[in-house]
């Protein structure tokens, strides 16, 4: 289906992007439009215009920050992360998500912030920077303010960047020692998932966050105060996530039921903790 006619905008700046965004009550930021170009052919969404961040290179950075966070630019793409050493070094989890992604075509268009900002609940990214404690940067004309990950993802579709604001980075902490894990069960091998598990284990205990059975990324508390103080073998994670798909209300769809689903929760928080646990330093 073609699109429907619409105004397209290249800034040169983040600040004249922010400005067009603000100016215009239908604009929308194009990113690597793996998402918004095929909703708009499907009519599902009518911007009336398209900003397009293609030329904004301050947003296609990986680099530290002052205080030691790993930050990712919204304009990185999932090829970039694959490739980066400073990801490498400070959370390899990342890069190795981001080559499960899709295919080729995609991962070298879509982009972190792009992922992020859909809010899909079937994405690999919120669970993942969820557990990790990452930060979201959001700029608009008033100035920048940085939100928790448990704040930034509001639903389904929906986070915490306003009207004439833009997401400009993430702040992720570097391992330091953790260990990190990802397990799901997607339709086909590079299809959308149908449940994921994302988890860190580290001298504070286990953050443990599910994917696909609500309408953002949801915290397995629970599962996490059972394994404080775990030795995290095989038996005690296992019963630590006894009982967590009971707790949930995932959806029903093609794809699968809500009783699947939460049969699938636990078994893939049992092997992202799992995972985490073998990926401890000195584990």
């Amino acid at each position: 289906m073609l699109l429907r006619e619409v105004d397209y905008a290249r800034p040169a700046t983040v600040e004249e992007a922010i400005s067009l965004l603000a100016k215009y009550e239908g604009a929308r930021p194009l990113a690597g439009g793996q998402t918004i170009v095929n909703v708009m052919k499907a009519r599902v969404a009518a911007p009336d215009v398209l900003v397009d961040l293609a030329d904004l290179d301050e947003l296609r950075t990986i680099g530290f920050s002052s205080d030691g966070l790993l930050e990712i630019g919204a304009m990185v793409t999932y090829t970039q992360l694959m490739g980066s050493s400073e990801v490498e070094v400070a959370r390899p989890i990342l890069a190795e998500v981001a080559s499960t992604i899709a295919d080729v075509q995609v991962r070298n268009r879509g982009t972190v912030g792009g992922n992020v900002c859909v809010s899909d609940p079937t994405n690999h990214l919120p669970p993942l920077l969820t557990t990790l404690g990452a930060t979201f940067t959001i700029q608009g004309g008033s100035g920048e303010r940085t939100v928790s990950a448990e704040e930034f993802f509001i639903g389904v579709y929906v986070t915490a960047v306003g009207e004439g604001e833009l997401l400009t980075k993430i702040g992720v902490p570097p391992s330091s020692g953790s260990g990190d894990g990802f397990a799901g069960v997607t339709i086909g091998k590079h299809g959308t998932y149908i449940v994921n598990a994302a988890a860190t284990i580290s001298g504070d205990g286990a953050r443990i966050a599910l994917g696909c059975v609500g309408a953002t990324p949801v915290r397995a508390t629970a599962m996490e105060e059972r394994l404080a103080g775990s030795d995290f073998s095989e038996e005690s994670i296992r019963s630590a996530a006894d009982g967590l798909g009971a707790s949930l209300d995932p959806p029903s769809d093609v794809h699968g039921s809500s009783d699947f689903r939460r049969h699938l929760a636990e078994v893939s928080a049992v092997r992202a903790v799992s995972q985490a646990a073998e990926r401890r330093t000195g584990a």
